[in-house]
């Protein structure tokens, strides 16, 4: 397998998309935080000291998918023309999971901007609950499907479409 982002020399490159076609581009990904049952308690019923967790996380992760190429260097930078965010709260297991999807027309996917969306809004959940649970843990940031492009659709095996 030839690696994309390495010249002839070894050296770090971006890969040149000039010569590809633009597709519709969407990508999902999904992540996890979990935290003390208090502490999910304060979020679900708004009681958190910083404010409303969710909503800001959720604006948060969107920015963060619009930057994704000024935080991974080899990123091209991307129309976004739509990132979503959801939340899928489990109270018996004190987790929050998070769903971003993200959307463009143009030469390469988004996929990383759809991971960059979760890991900074379970980073934000994290900022903003921190003062009341040190021990919240991150973590399951996964790819769940990608489609658009020269390589197609992409779904990963056993994740269940959300409804929203």
């Amino acid at each position: 397998m030839e690696l994309s982002h390495i010249d002839e020399h070894g050296a770090a490159r971006m890969v040149d998309v000039s010569a590809k076609a633009e597709t519709v581009r969407v990508a999902v990904a999904r992540g996890k935080i979990s935290m003390a049952k208090e502490t999910l308690q304060l979020i679900t019923l708004g009681q958190m000291p910083k404010g409303d967790v969710l909503a800001v996380a959720r604006v948060a992760g969107i920015m963060a998918a619009k930057k994704t190429s000024e935080l991974i260097p080899m990123c091209h930078p991307l129309m976004i023309t739509n990132c979503t965010v959801q939340f899928k709260i489990d109270e018996e297991q004190s987790t929050i999971e998070i769903e971003a999807t993200a959307k463009t027309t143009g030469k390469t996917g988004v996929e990383m901007e759809a991971l960059t969306a979760v890991s900074v809004t379970a980073l934000t959940i994290y900022d903003m609950c921190k003062a009341v649970d040190k021990n919240m843990v991150i973590g399951q940031i996964r790819l769940i499907s990608k489609s658009g492009g020269k390589s197609g659709e992409y779904k990963r095996e056993g994740e269940e479409t959300w409804e929203g």
